[in-house]
Order: structure tokens, then C-alpha cells, then sequence
């Protein structure tokens, strides 16, 4: 056995005994006769064992050069671009997108590579790339010293013209995504490494399989003001990348984010609230039994900040849930089915368990009659009275701003509807009331007939109807769904009006 077929012999790797031989030959001439064969053949060999890369997720910027295969996914145009010597031609690249079973690489071809890219390649090509990794403007990405199409390997990659959330991948680009818009939020600055100002912001879409955050980079953040929860829209030419250890499609120079008019449902997967614990990051959702006005508070740095606490219930029990920053300006009003993700599950006010919403969570006012309002539980009904005062923190003491909720928020006399929905009568000490001021009292006085028209805002026994001013208790077997208007006409004894008459 000859030096090379020793040296081939101790070394792992998928390159052929005539390939390997042959680079061994090419570095004995390149070397003017400073090495033989044996010590060529361990130059190669060394340069292969740094090079090889088992999988493309094993590559990262700063790697010598790495070789690997790949399936091609997306072509580029071919780009020209004006070098640094003025004398000389003009230069081109392409950018070709491959993947393998653990991810996918943009790979850039430079000035003959592209043309050939151009004229040569097509999607679903397997190519033997040799280059060197380093982080581009879109991520990863590796510059091409040598590409070869192998057609005996095999790897294992669907390519996808339209992707569905579920399909996502780590390093895949050229995402094509329609999705429902679920949630958006305020556009962010931040300062680059250079100095330069860079902008972000983000929005949640969703489809039949799942959501991914949309992170939305510099002139493409101002797309997310563009677009209001409920919408369908497309996203073009995303790459995927993680964050936290999340998957999450950016949207950078070449991407788009467009309205279609397509039907899309996102339908989400809620956490019963009774089966909630501290300490973890879930999904809930029910129907909003009691709000609260934003609160404002001094953060330790000086800065303002601002909390909203919501109060919703499904079928298994309720919770709180603190909306925080610009969450807090949500639209949300009682009778709203409301599905909030990513929430931490925290010890709250009298050892009361509350979600708190944070930059990452998601918040989305359902359509009532939606299949995704249908998977919410019956948030409003059945709202029972005890220990609602408590819970809600009435002892109305001061309390530090880096307390959480509802607990360090919450003001007494604030919470008409919870009060009515209690049953209490909220009255100051001029004998008012809070909730429904002098006419209420003077109705809980009567019993002559009166004609309310309201919100449903509680099923059951009773039924609580809200008009945006006040609240009334009916007792009535009509079957009513919550969100829904109706106008009762009977008797009203003791707070409760007695309907004779539903409509």
C-alpha cells in the first residue's frame, strides 16, 4: 500500500480514493516539488478534517472553510457590483439557497460561479459546496470558493412553494407564509455597532398548524402599523431564525408583508385555567368578566410605564391577566373571548395566580362565531360572587411599582362591573352607588316594570346585562349567549329585574 492509500485509509470522509488522489497530485505541483506525496496527502487530509461538516446546522461564522452538501431551494438574481480597483470589470454574485435535514445556508457565488448559477442550476439540484461561513446582512451565510452538482447524493429536503407554520425550519429563507394577523406590536430603535440607528417590530400570525412571531426589520417595521388583528396577509421572502429558543420569521430588505384576500383560521390550543401553575409559560383564553383602566408607574431608570389588569373566565375557573406596555392599550371590553400566548404564570395578589403579559405574549380579541372563539370556553358564564372584593385588592393601600398586576395596580371603587356582577352595591358613603349612581338605587327600591337594554355579560342565574353605564341582574330562562344585545321588560325587586320579556 502506497503513502496515499495510507493516509486515505486513516482518514473519515465521504470523498472519493480518486478525488482525494488527485488533490494530492494538484498540491505536489502547486508546492514546486517542496513536498511528496505523503506529505501532500497529509496537507489534505488535514484541510478535509477541518473542512468536513456533517450537517449544515454545524456550521458557523468564523469556521476555516467548510465543505458540505446541500439541496437547492431558491436562485437569486444575478447582482453586479463595482469593486474597489476602478480598473477593474465589473463584479457579480449570486445568492443560492440550500438545506439539508438540519437547516438551510445562503450560499454566495461570485462572478463566473454566478453566471454559471444562472444559466446551470435549478431548484432541487444537490450541490458539493466549499467555502467559507461568516455572518451575513441575513444571517449565516457561506462565500463559495468552489460548487459542484452531485448527482448520486441524496438529501432529504421538501422544497415548498407556500410553507404552513408547522413547516418552518431553522435557517430556511425565501419563506413564503400566509397567515392571520393575531397580534402586532409598536415599532422599536435600537443602536447598531457602527452607531447607525436600526428599527424593528414585530408581528404574530397564525394559520390551521400554529403562530410564529414576524420580526420585522428596519424599513420593513413601519408593514406592522399597517395591518389591525383579524387580517390575512403574506409574507414573502422570510428567512427563520430563533430567538429564546423559538423559531421566528424575519422580514429583511428583500422580504415583503402583503394583505390577500384568503381565508385563514388560526385556532388555538388554551390551557384550562384550573390546571395553570406558577412558573409556567402557557396559553388562556375565556371570556372577560372584568377590566380595569391603564395605570402608569416609575420604573427604576426613570422611565414611565404602564399596566392593564383584565379579569377572564372559562369553564374551569378564572385568572387575571396583566397586560403590560403597549399590550395595555388593547382594545378589550367585558363580554370579549380573548386568548392570550406566552404568559407567565406568577404568585399574584393574596396568593391569587395571575398571567402576566410581556413583550413576547400575544394578545387576540376573537370574533365571536369564529371556530377559534368556539374553542374558548364559555369565559363569562356562571361568574360567581365569592371573594371577588379580595381578590380584586381592595384594601386600596400604596404599593411599589415593581409589584405585579392587579395587586400593585388596582384602586378601590374602580371595578363597577365586577361589583354588579357580584352582587354588591358599590355605594359611597352618601349612600350613591358606584356602579349605577342614584337611578340604580332608586330601581332597587321598585318594583314597578321597567325596560333595560344591555350586554350580556354573565349567563346563568342570573343573567347580567351592562350598557356601558351601568349593570343590571334579570332573572329570566331565556337562552342567551354572551356579547349578545337583548332589551328585558318586568318587575325589578331588590336589584333584580324579573323578565317578563325577552327581546
Amino acid at each position: 500500500m502506497g503513502a496515499i492509500e495510507e493516509v486515505y485509509e486513516d482518514l473519515d470522509t465521504d470523498v472519493e480514493f480518486d478525488e482525494f488522489e488527485a488533490a494530492v497530485e494538484d498540491k505536489v505541483e502547486q508546492m514546486g516539488g517542496l513536498a511528496d506525496e505523503e506529505t501532500a496527502a497529509m496537507l489534505i487530509a488535514h484541510e478535509l478534517r477541518d473542512e468536513e461538516a456533517d450537517t449544515i446546522a454545524d456550521i458557523e461564522p468564523g469556521m476555516n472553510d467548510v465543505k458540505f452538501l446541500g439541496k437547492v431551494t431558491a436562485i437569486g438574481e444575478v447582482r453586479t457590483f463595482e469593486r474597489d480597483d476602478e480598473e477593474a470589470e465589473e463584479g457579480r454574485v449570486c445568492n443560492v439557497d440550500v438545506a439539508d435535514a438540519s437547516g438551510s445556508v445562503r450560499v454566495a457565488l461570485w462572478d463566473d460561479m454566478a453566471a454559471a448559477a444562472e444559466e446551470e442550476l435549478e431548484v432541487g439540484q444537490v450541490l458539493r459546496v466549499m467555502g467559507r461561513p461568516k455572518e451575513g446582512y441575513s444571517g449565516l451565510e457561506v462565500s463559495a470558493d468552489k460548487v459542484e452538482p452531485d448527482e448520486d447524493a441524496e438529501v432529504d429536503v421538501q422544497v415548498l412553494d407556500t410553507y404552513r407554520v408547522e413547516d418552518l425550519t431553522l435557517g430556511a429563507s425565501d419563506v413564503d407564509l400566509v397567515g392571520q394577523v393575531l397580534d402586532t406590536d409598536s415599532i422599536r430603535t435600537f443602536d447598531r455597532d457602527d452607531g447607525s440607528e436600526g428599527r424593528v417590530a414585530n408581528l404574530t400570525v397564525g394559520d390551521e398548524t400554529g403562530r410564529v412571531r414576524v420580526t420585522l426589520w428596519d424599513g420593513k417595521a413601519d408593514l406592522a402599523e399597517e395591518f389591525s388583528a383579524g387580517e390575512v396577509v403574506e409574507v414573502g421572502d422570510g428567512y427563520v431564525r430563533e430567538r429564546d429558543g423559538d423559531l421566528e420569521l424575519h422580514v429583511g430588505d428583500r422580504g415583503t408583508v402583503e394583505r390577500v384576500d384568503e381565508d385563514v383560521e388560526y385556532v388555538p390550543e388554551t390551557t384550562d385555567i384550573a390546571d395553570l401553575e406558577i412558573g409556567e409559560t402557557v396559553d388562556v383564553g375565556g371570556g372577560v368578566i372584568e377590566t380595569d383602566p391603564v395605570r402608569t408607574f416609575d420604573r427604576d431608570d426613570g422611565s414611565e410605564g404602564q399596566v392593564r389588569n383584565v379579569r377572564i373566565k372559562d369553564e374551569t375557573g378564572e385568572i387575571r391577566v396583566a397586560l403590560w406596555g403597549d399590550k395595555a392599550d388593547r382594545e378589550i371590553e367585558l363580554a370579549d373571548r380573548v386568548v392570550f400566548t406566552d404568559v407567565e404564570i406568577q404568585d399574584g395578589w393574596q396568593d391569587d395566580l395571575e398571567a402576566s403579559a410581556n413583550w413576547r405574549s400575544t394578545v387576540t380579541v376573537l370574533d365571536e362565531g369564529s371556530d377559534a372563539a368556539a374553542g374558548v370556553a364559555d369565559g363569562a358564564a356562571g361568574s360567581s360572587a365569592g371573594g371577588r372584593d379580595q381578590a380584586a385588592g381592595g384594601d386600596g393601600g400604596d404599593r411599589g411599582a415593581d409589584e405585579t398586576g392587579l395587586g400593585a395596580f388596582a384602586e378601590d371603587g374602580q371595578k363597577a362591573a365586577a361589583e354588579a356582577v357580584a352582587g354588591e352595591s358599590g355605594a359611597d358613603e352618601d349612600g350613591g352607588s358606584a356602579s349605577g349612581g342614584a337611578a340604580a338605587a332608586t330601581a332597587e327600591r321598585s318594583s314597578e316594570d321597567v325596560e333595560f337594554t344591555g350586554t350580556v355579560v354573565q349567563t346563568g342565574d342570573p343573567v347580567v346585562l351592562d350598557d356601558g353605564q351601568q349593570t343590571k341582574s334579570v332573572d329570566t330562562d331565556a337562552s342567551l349567549r354572551l356579547g349578545e344585545e337583548i332589551t328585558v321588560r318586568g318587575p325589578e325587586r331588590d336589584g333584580t329585574i324579573d323578565a317578563d320579556d325577552v327581546f
